[in-house]
């Protein structure tokens, strides 16, 4: 049940911009990864000492502008999520609950911060790098969470679906986790690990690594077919059906993706559509699992003189 005042348009757009922000900078640190520029600014906080921001005739190349432009990113999406609270505050005073995943954007936007300057000192260690992508994953949850509550009220949650469905989708979202950590394993072992001229890898035999995380996938499409088919048979609502279709068709064409990459010898443009897709299948996974239930707007007490008004006003009728 959507809230009784819809939000003040400025703020939704501001928490659509956190998000889209949250997800382009997966992007552009894939793009980092993926073209052997992580170290392309060899120092941090500065790219390189004395300076930051790259420098002519700087020996990383071209490098050093992929590197410095996810580090500018960083800025970005520090200015969004700060932008959000503020706006919160604003036009949304009487709304504290919003504040808890805006704050928790904030929290993980520095932290992640200084993970990529550990990540950059320990010359891209690959467990800090897949951490770092994972920390990401956790922002676009909860900037897409943010996204859904502002069109909600803030009354206690109403379930809309039985709890054997709810479950279900729990379970799919650890499982979800599960892979997206399998798929820094498979990415960490792989070819693309940062640095072109020294790579760093995991100790891990890569085609193995593939095959769980494409078995995992196998699994987690059998779930959200399987919860697609709940919300449709136990008719939990329209919102729920799209939802959890949308999500379907995600997985469907990153599993495609996956195995293209995989057979083509992953590359890195398709690797990099492959990021791209993780990011959209957790904020579709976050709104299906949010759509088996609904916060209603809380009711507004009316004035004791209101009342009055209106008793006397349906005795005259």
């Amino acid at each position: 049940m959507p809230n009784s005042a819809r939000p003040h348009p400025w703020l939704r757009r501001l928490i659509v911009l956190n998000l889209v922000v949250e997800v382009l900078i997966v992007v552009t640190g894939g793009l980092v990864r993926l073209t052997g520029s992580g170290l392309g600014c060899p120092t941090w906080p500065q790219c390189v000492p004395g300076s930051y921001t790259p420098v002519p005739h700087q020996a990383q190349g071209w490098h050093k502008y992929i590197e410095f432009g996810n580090r500018t990113m960083t800025s970005v999406v520090s200015v969004a999520a700060v932008l959000v609270i503020v706006a919160l505050f604003v036009w949304a005073r009487d709304r504290p609950r919003l504040r808890r995943p805006a704050y928790l954007v904030l929290a993980g936007v520095v932290t992640q911060a200084v993970i990529g300057g550990i990540t950059v000192l320990t010359g891209l260690n690959p467990a800090i790098v897949a951490g770092h992508f994972l920390v990401s994953m956790v922002l676009v949850a909860a900037s897409t969470v943010l996204l859904v509550r502002v069109d909600e009220g803030d009354g206690p949650r109403v379930p809309l679906a039985r709890q054997e469905i709810r479950v279900l989708s729990r379970v799919t979202a650890a499982l979800a986790g599960i892979i997206l950590v399998l798929g820094t394993i498979v990415t960490g072992s792989g070819p693309h690990s940062g640095d072109a001229n020294e790579p760093a890898r995991l100790a891990v035999d890569p085609r193995s690594a593939s095959w769980l995380h494409a078995d995992s996938v196998m699994l987690f499409v059998g779930l959200v077919v399987a919860g697609l088919l709940a919300v449709r048979l136990t008719a939990v609502g329209a919102r729920a059906t799209r939802a959890w279709t949308v999500l379907l068709g995600v997985t469907l064409g990153q599993g495609v993706v996956g195995y293209v990459q995989y057979f083509t010898g992953l590359p890195w443009a398709v690797v990099l559509v492959h990021m791209l897709g993780a990011s959209l299948l957790v904020v579709a996974l976050v709104y299906a699992v949010l759509s088996l239930r609904e916060r209603p707007a809380v009711p507004q007490t009316a004035h004791p003189a209101e009342h009055r008004s209106g008793r006397s006003t349906v005795a005259q009728a």
